[in-house]
């Protein structure tokens, strides 16, 4: 479902905003429900998490630069920033949720977490970038 301003659901997913899902590219929200049900749960888990990346239309330049767009331009994923013990919690979040993809970058300055719900044949996996 594309959701708007007035659409996104504050009370069902409270520690979330449209603004940090949406993308940054047209600004479109097109989060899948039942993920974002899942992230929501791991939310009251491990606490504050900053989402440096939700939802992304496929003309996203990240999107469009793949042979097809991935699992963001389904709604099916975000990137968490977080290092140490933060990224750990999420990791273990990730995987009690049932997290099928996760992705960990804790190198450099630009740290963070993917998380998504993407079927495949190949899933679940974990991965390093």
């Amino acid at each position: 479902m594309k959701f708007t301003t007035e659409t996104w659901p504050k009370d069902r997913w409270q520690n979330f905003s449209i603004k940090e899902m949406a993308c940054t590219h047209c600004g479109e929200c097109d989060m899948n429900e039942d993920f974002m049900d899942d992230l929501q749960a791991m939310r009251e888990f491990v606490g504050p998490m900053r989402i440096t990346s939700g939802y992304r239309c496929p003309a996203h330049p990240i999107e469009a630069a793949k042979p097809a767009p991935g699992s963001h331009s389904k709604g099916l994923a975000v990137d968490i920033a977080c290092r140490g013990q933060g990224a750990f919690n999420v990791v273990k979040a990730g995987v009690e949720q049932g997290m099928l993809g996760i992705g960990v970058s804790q190198k450099g300055d630009s740290r963070f977490i993917h998380l998504d719900q993407l079927s495949a044949s190949y899933r679940p996996s974990i991965w390093s970038y």
